[in-house]
């Protein structure tokens, strides 16, 4: 079977749009001959190659078409597209005089690198994208249910009352955090030219001035060195891709347990069905996100190792980068998909809420009647009281705040109120809503 990106039986299941396309075989090439392109066209305007020979190779670089089939054989002996990329644009210009200045003074690796960055930016322009209309489902809930009351669990048990808004804002805080790193990923995003073995000898002395004048054509950092080995704009980016996933498997995780039978606490526009059970309404969107997240999680594991790179040049940790960067861009892709989909539709069910707030015996009251009692008593004795009592309730069948008003007659009864007890929820909730200015 084809991998879950390409498939077409899986294209809605881990729909990887846009970004699907730039990893292809033809986007790649088409980025690395935008490389050459603005290569000869620097060297050009430098003197380093004959001018006119740069206008043939950068007209060029837009207008052949490579069938990256026809560089498949050559890669596989070579180890990288480059070489044939190099060999059959020089066939299809047609004009040798002009030709032989294409590529010149650059390595395979300069060329790969510099196109993948190219890449790169457009991934994260999409990244943000589906970022903020995340977001924005994310604060338009937290705004609305800033004051719905529900269960806060710990360890999968009723702890206190907090509110569904807070919640959402407890998703949305770190991918706010995440989306304000982007500008900076996308700035660290640098050009290579740095030749053979780092040196960038063959471009003497102009090696420096040539880098920078590629890196502002191509829109692309100076790195002001050479960076073969140094994979960090690789690296860091993976990194950063692996937490987003992180925070977006919370959001599935709490998804699928908010909408199992016997809590149903959220409502899904659109639930998964079951061949067999017609009742099932299964929180796909959700798991796909799980899903998505640990196989980023897990590529990003494998990449991160590519960072150790022997001597000037290492194929096996390079070839780890080709292994593993696409499905894990395309993993973060399709996760940002559905979950933006996901919490389109998400609602809160109140009416559940407040029925399992209502189950739940007053006992989710005790931490704040605990605290209450130490006007009167000891913080360690007002922690035993309350800890007999709940035993009491939980073995009678009772309510903690029946049992409670029967011993101190004198508490406030709406200590025992959910939505009067979910200290900063409200605020933590209206907080996030404010910072996407909402």
């Amino acid at each position: 079977m084809p991998d879950a990106f390409s498939s077409h039986l899986y294209a809605r299941l881990f729909p990887t749009g846009e970004v699907g396309r730039l990893f292809t075989d033809s986007a790649e090439i088409r980025a690395m001959m935008l490389v050459e392109g603005a290569l000869a066209k620097a060297q050009g305007a430098a003197g380093i190659i004959p001018e006119i020979s740069a206008a043939a190779i950068h007209r060029a670089a837009m207008e052949v078409q490579i069938d990256p089939a026809d560089l498949a054989e050559a890669t596989g002996e070579n180890g990288v597209p480059v070489p044939a990329l190099v060999a059959a644009f020089r066939a299809a210009m047609n004009a040798p005089e002009h030709a032989q200045y294409l590529h010149w003074g650059a390595t395979s690796q300069d060329i790969a690198d510099t196109a993948l960055m190219l890449r790169l930016r457009q991934v994260i322009g999409h990244y943000e994208a589906r970022l903020d209309a995340v977001l924005h489902h994310l604060g338009r809930l937290a705004r609305d249910h800033a004051d719905t009351p529900m269960a806060a669990r710990t360890y999968g048990q009723h702890a206190t009352p907090t509110s569904f808004g807070a919640v959402a804002a407890s998703w949305g805080w770190p991918l706010l955090n995440l989306r304000r790193e982007t500008e900076a990923l996308r700035a660290a995003l640098p050009v290579s030219l740095s030749g053979a073995a780092g040196t960038a000898e063959a471009l003497e002395p102009e090696a420096p001035a040539l880098r920078a004048a590629l890196a502002e054509a191509l829109g692309l950092a100076d790195p002001g060195r050479s960076w073969h080995t140094d994979r960090a704009p690789v690296t860091g980016l993976a990194a950063w891709a692996a937490r987003v996933a992180a925070a977006l498997a919370k959001i599935g995780v709490d998804v699928t347990l908010g909408t199992q039978s016997g809590i149903a606490e959220l409502r899904l526009g659109r639930a998964g069905g079951s061949s067999t059970m017609p009742q099932k309404q299964n929180p796909v969107g959700a798991a796909a996100i799980e899903a998505l997240a640990a196989q980023v999680q897990g590529a990003n594991a494998v990449l991160q190792s590519a960072g150790t790179q022997a001597q000037q040049r290492d194929g096996a940790a390079w070839f780890t980068e080709w292994l593993t960067l696409p499905p894990l861009a395309l993993g973060l892709a399709a996760a940002l998909t559905r979950a933006e989909t996901l919490l389109g539709s998400l609602a809160p069910d109140t009416e559940a809420m407040q029925r399992i707030l209502s189950q739940s015996q007053g006992l989710m009251a005790a931490e704040a009647l605990g605290f209450a009692l130490t006007t009167r008593m000891s913080r360690t004795e007002a922690q035993a009281e309350v800890k007999a009592l709940a035993r009491q309730v939980i073995g009678t069948g009772g309510h903690l705040r029946d049992a409670a008003l029967a011993r101190w007659p004198e508490i406030d009864p709406a200590l025992f109120d959910p939505a009067q007890e979910m200290g900063q929820a409200p605020a933590e909730a209206r907080a996030f809503a404010a910072a996407l200015r909402l």
